[in-house]
């Protein structure tokens, strides 16, 4: 599902008629909207009702003043003119005095003034729907997306002096203050100051586009598609990955820290983001893994929690896997988070439209509970495979919980004196350190009456690039490494190995291990070349 917020206007370059006048006076726009929930009885318009009262002059002068926005561009149609037009609104009107009138007219007077007001006030006191109000709650749908619960006498808490005012193209409610603005999650962590570093971070991924399949079409002209009413989706890209929290009929919780907070854990994530210079737009990307980096596990959506007092799943989890894998850790389950020690602990409770913003001083996570994650290229997953020598192997499956996925490789060599080497590629490897191993399986898993208990001997090689994109290998010392082959072995083949560049979410694998036996014709009898591989394993270590 998209995240978006539909704006309707007229496309001014593709109608008979100027933008300035069209609203009034193309017939194709108030054919389409003409008596759509209007109500019979009043032969004025809803400008002419608010213009003719007194007490509402604060409002239309900030009607009047707010020109409607299209493509993050402003028009020069004003709200004034809507309201005169032949499209069909709910009005909510505050009274003269209960908001700051000046105020409000000094920030139209540019474009991103012009906008917060437009979204902040005149959407929040708009609607489509023709809607009066009734003794039974109901809930109407503002320009904004945010929902407010209407009955009689009131709409969302505020006391209505005069409701159900019908105008020939909708319907006016008179309210003794203005309606209150409550973010959802995404406009909390963009607009609130304290989140300030949060949104800059956030809004860098806002795109929008025109929808033709939703818009409103009165055909062709010249070639070219006219549309009466337009649909602009707004979307922000890594919200699809990590949580709609701009969505307004969802309910999510969310968990940022203060700006200091947010600074010092998005400096040191970034380091882990470095990219080789070969990589285009390398800064950019390392900006953008930096940020869901910190934000992947800090949104929750609460359509998939148990017991929130038990555990929090983020919302990558559910695509990941569910419940332990071979003793793995799992990633995106976070326990007791309202308990000393866990992730919502002492954090300050902010409600929103859409759920609920949980805000701390600290980055509430540890980079190895969520971006640093173990690494494990399986031996059975033989497209990881990159180069074979002298060797065939075959998929083994076994129930074992010390076996890591419940299968391995067997890698036989082509000859009784063959020296094969395979080599594995690693995905997703940042530019940090990591404990570099082969963990080994004993041949008992196989043959418990009578296994093969001589060890493996074999050398290890560490393929990568610098921060240039140079390709570079590491011998591990020119080390020897032999299994133990009494029980699941895991060797560590470099320790604390350092990868200067970071190869994550990368088509280009840049990382490798190589694992070539070494064992001289005269070590026949002394050692197997036969091999049951595991798993090659990255352990992390935090720089």
């Amino acid at each position: 599902m998209i995240t978006k917020s539909i704006k309707y206007f007229l496309l001014a370059g593709m109608v008979s008629c100027g933008i300035a006048t069209a609203l009034t006076s193309c017939s194709e726009w108030d054919d389409h909207y003409e008596g759509n929930g209007s109500a019979a009885g009043s032969d004025q318009t809803l400008w002419q009702q608010l213009t003719q009262n007194p007490q509402l002059s604060d409002f239309c002068q900030v009607l009047e003043q707010t020109k409607v926005f299209r493509m993050h561009k402003k028009t020069p149609v004003s709200y004034a003119q809507l309201l005169e037009g032949g499209q069909s609104f709910t009005v909510v009107a505050p009274l003269n005095g209960t908001f700051n009138r000046d105020s409000l007219l000094e920030l139209v007077k540019t474009n991103q003034g012009d906008s917060v007001v437009e979204k902040s006030f005149v959407f929040n006191h708009l609607s489509r729907q023709a809607s009066s109000l009734k003794d039974v709650e109901q809930q109407m749908l503002m320009l904004n997306s945010k929902h407010v619960t209407t009955k009689t006498g009131s709409i969302e808490g505020v006391t209505v002096s005069a409701g159900n005012l019908h105008a020939k193209n909708g319907v006016l409610h008179i309210t003794e203050r203005p309606l209150p603005y409550k973010y959802n999650l995404y406009e909390a962590l963009c607009d609130m100051p304290d989140m300030n570093p949060v949104g800059l971070s956030l809004r860098q991924y806002e795109q929008d586009y025109f929808s033709a399949d939703e818009s409103v079409s009165s055909g062709i002209v010249e070639g070219v598609p006219v549309y009466v009413d337009s649909v602009i989706i707004e979307y922000n890209r890594m919200l699809q990955g990590i949580g709609l929290i701009n969505n307004e009929d969802s309910t999510y919780w969310a968990v940022a820290p203060s700006a200091q907070g947010w600074e010092q854990a998005w400096d040191e994530a970034a380091k882990y983001f470095v990219y080789d210079e070969k990589v285009l737009k390398r800064d950019s990307i390392q900006h953008y893994w930096t940020t869901r980096a910190l934000l992947e596990d800090a949104i929750f959506n609460m359509t998939d929690q148990h017991n929130t007092q038990d555990s929090l799943v983020s919302v990558p989890y559910l695509s990941w896997r569910k419940g332990y894998v071979s003793g793995k850790p799992v990633f995106h389950v976070f326990k007791e988070p309202f308990a000393p020690g866990g992730i919502l602990y002492g954090a300050e409770s902010v409600s929103c439209s859409n759920g609920m913003l949980y805000k701390t001083k600290a980055w509430p996570f540890t980079p190895t509970q969520t971006y640093l994650k173990e690494l494990w290229s399986e031996g059975e997953s033989t497209w990881l495979i990159t180069s074979e020598k002298d060797c065939s192997y075959n998929i083994r499956r076994v129930i074992a919980d010390n076996i890591s996925e419940n299968a391995y490789l067997q890698i036989l060599p082509s000859t009784g004196t063959s020296n094969w080497d395979l080599t594995f590629r690693v995905n997703n490897t940042l530019s940090g350190d990591y404990d570099i191993c082969a963990i080994i399986l004993p041949k008992a898993v196989s043959n418990q009456t009578n296994p093969d208990l001589r060890p493996c001997k074999f050398k290890a090689f560490i393929n990568y690039v610098d921060e240039k994109g140079k390709e570079k290998t590491f011998d591990c010392g020119d080390q020897q490494f032999q299994s133990n082959p009494e029980k699941v072995d895991t060797i560590v083949l470099a320790e604390a190995f350092h990868f200067p560049a970071c190869n994550y979410d990368q088509q280009d694998i840049k990382v490798s291990v190589k694992l070539q036996c070494s064992i001289l014709a005269r070590e026949t009898s002394r050692f197997a070349r036969e091999m049951y591989l595991d798993c090659i394993y990255l352990r992390p270590r935090r720089n």
